[in-house]
């Protein structure tokens, strides 16, 4: 009977998201993503049947698995639009250079000045890198792979929402910096985004998400020293 239950759930979640999904092509609000709908529902959901979470998590687990081919599948329209990572290749080093280490240590700044435990600090250091790269990087420096994934999607979501907002702001009518500025500051979320404003952006937004990852999972032993 609790296999059946387990299963069940995975057919709700899955429902819950093509159902959110088609909603939110319906009517694009920040509330209706399914980034932000699909796990509120979930909870309350899960909150009012009364389920634990171990039953949920024992058939539901797997989605997690398919955070690694969905990262890749960014590699299609970099592939596509390669000339454009070619003739701006300097400019995207630059910037996934600068914003990697921007990223880490403000974290861990703001998680000292709020006198946050060395535990935190370290789950929260990767947390604006795509989530299987963060989750890599936090288990070389000592966090905690629960909070890091956490922390991460609390980053694309406010990355994706603030986003567009800050580009009504900032006077940035490049579409190479417009696309840098998601996939830098909010990784998947953000060049989902990033996609929606436009093809080179979101291709931008992809690159420096995937380099910026890779970049942090070569640096852990440097990040793991910082954090001293």
């Amino acid at each position: 009977m609790a296999q059946i239950v387990a299963w069940c759930w995975m057919l709700v979640t899955l429902a819950l998201y093509w159902g959110v999904k088609w909603g939110y092509r319906q009517h694009r609000a920040w509330w209706s993503s399914p980034l932000i709908a699909v796990p509120a529902l979930l909870i309350l959901l899960v909150q009012l049947l009364h389920e634990p979470f171990a039953e949920y998590f024992q058939v539901t687990h797997w989605l997690g698995w398919m955070l690694g081919p969905a990262t890749v599948a960014f590699a299609v329209p970099i592939y596509e639009h390669r000339q454009l990572i070619r003739k701006h290749w300097l400019s995207l080093s630059a910037g996934v250079l600068v914003g990697m280490p921007v990223a880490v240590i403000s974290s861990v700044m703001l998680a000292r000045w709020l006198n946050l435990s060395d535990l935190l600090q370290r789950s929260l250091a990767p947390r604006s890198i795509s989530t299987p790269f963060a989750l890599v990087t936090t288990g070389s420096i000592g966090g905690s792979p629960q909070l890091t994934a956490v922390f991460v999607v609390i980053t694309g979501v406010c990355g994706m929402l603030f986003g567009e907002m800050m580009l009504a702001l900032l006077p940035l009518r490049s579409k190479l910096a417009r696309g840098a500025l998601f996939g830098a500051a909010a990784h998947a979320a953000g060049t989902a985004k990033a996609l929606e404003i436009g093809a080179e952006e979101g291709v931008v937004a992809s690159l420096t998400m995937m380099l910026g990852g890779v970049a942090t999972v070569f640096a852990a032993p440097l990040i793991a020293m910082y954090l001293q």
